[in-house]
């Protein structure tokens, strides 16, 4: 009876696991990347403007900023300095998100680009670097998909809506 007790524990423990796991975050040459926040903050600091790069990252959401064109920003920190953020793009075409809060974790898989300057199309990020394309990709041979997990829970898995 007790063996059975240890198997059913690791069973259930196993399945647990697999369910609060991340789905793979994929480089650009189809590696896994691990959280990689060191590398994302060296990046931030070193890399000209509009420096683009597959990234994976774990952090706190420190602050939020207003939504605009359909997509949800906010800020997480991934150092341990207050200055060590970035800034998350999420476009709700992908699923929606819960009103997040200060606080909250967030892990990320996505496109790193450096955002310290404002292009023609966009302004500079307040953080001087974003994490966007963390949803589903609609053409995966093309681009890889990325994720957003907010407190356990994955977003930015379904169809885009339009």
């Amino acid at each position: 009876m007790k063996m059975w007790n240890i198997v059913l524990l690791l069973i259930c423990t196993l399945v647990a696991q697999t369910a609060n796991a991340s789905p793979a975050c994929l480089g650009s040459n189809g590696s896994n990347l691990p959280v990689m926040d060191d590398q994302v903050l060296a990046w931030k600091s070193s890399t000209p403007n509009q420096f683009l790069a597959r990234a994976h990252v774990y952090g706190t959401l420190t602050q939020l900023y207003p939504d605009r064109n359909g997509h949800h920003h906010f800020q997480i920190q991934i150092g341990l300095a207050p200055s060590q953020t970035l800034e998350v793009v999420y476009n709700e075409d992908f699923g929606t998100v819960p009103d997040v809060r200060v606080g909250d974790k967030v892990e990320a898989c996505g496109d790193y680009i450096t955002s310290d300057a404002a292009t023609t199309q966009y302004p500079a990020s307040p953080d001087n670097a974003i994490i966007h394309w963390i949803h589903q990709s609609p053409n995966p041979a093309k681009h890889p998909s990325g994720f957003l997990i907010i407190n356990g829970v994955l977003y930015g898995q379904g169809q885009p809506s339009h």
